[in-house]
């Protein structure tokens, strides 16, 4: 991963930046979750990668990690009501501007990985595969992706049958013959395609 130091002068950018990411956009089910994160450049935190690169122990270490030493980070969501209302793009937008929002230490520069920065008042810019170049877009995705994880188990028990602990909503085999079998959850987004025909099945 590039070095902090030389992704700045990449950049051009402050030191007082936050990384964005989002975790969930494409599961069937569950909130999607986003994360801001300001690191402190006197406490490094060693092995920072995309979320998706880790083992799930190693993430797990890194969470903590990243609780105890950035200077300011907040985990944010849009709801499975706000995806189906607005599309998952705008609610996940959405999401990543309540998680900036929620910063006790608001940033003088926003990365966010992907191509699209929200519509929002900070200084930002857009990287492309940002959680594997930019070391707070790699923490941001870490802090996503375990609250979704773990949150996804902790609906598998609520919602048992359909194996959420295991494939976290994504549109598995499993998954998708769970829905037909048992049916839409509460938890269900019901303007995506597979969920929006079991329902139309049903009628």
């Amino acid at each position: 991963m590039t070095e902090i130091n030389d992704l700045f002068a990449e950049f051009d950018v402050p030191v007082l930046t936050a990384g964005v990411d989002e975790v969930g956009r494409g599961p069937l089910c569950g909130d999607v979750v986003t994360a801001a994160v300001i690191l402190d450049p006197d406490q490094p935190i060693l092995g920072l990668n995309d979320s998706k690169k880790l083992t799930e122990k190693r993430r797990e270490a890194l969470y903590s990690e990243i609780e105890n030493k950035a200077l300011s980070f907040c985990i944010a969501r849009a709801s499975v009501a706000e995806i189906d209302e607005l599309n998952i793009l705008q609610a996940s937008l959405l999401a990543m501007h309540r998680a900036v929002a929620g910063l006790a230490i608001q940033p003088e520069y926003v990365l966010v990985d992907g191509n699209r920065v929200p519509n929002w008042p900070y200084k930002a810019e857009a990287v492309v595969k940002g959680d594997s170049r930019v070391p707070a877009i790699a923490a941001a995705s870490i802090l996503a992706k375990v609250t979704r994880d773990r949150e996804m188990a902790e609906m598998d028990k609520i919602y048992p049958g359909y194996g959420m602990a295991g494939h976290k909503g994504y549109p598995t085999k499993v998954h998708l013959e769970a829905l037909k079998s048992l049916g839409v959850t509460p938890i269900h987004r019901r303007s995506y395609a597979p969920v929006r025909a079991v329902l139309e099945a049903g009628q």
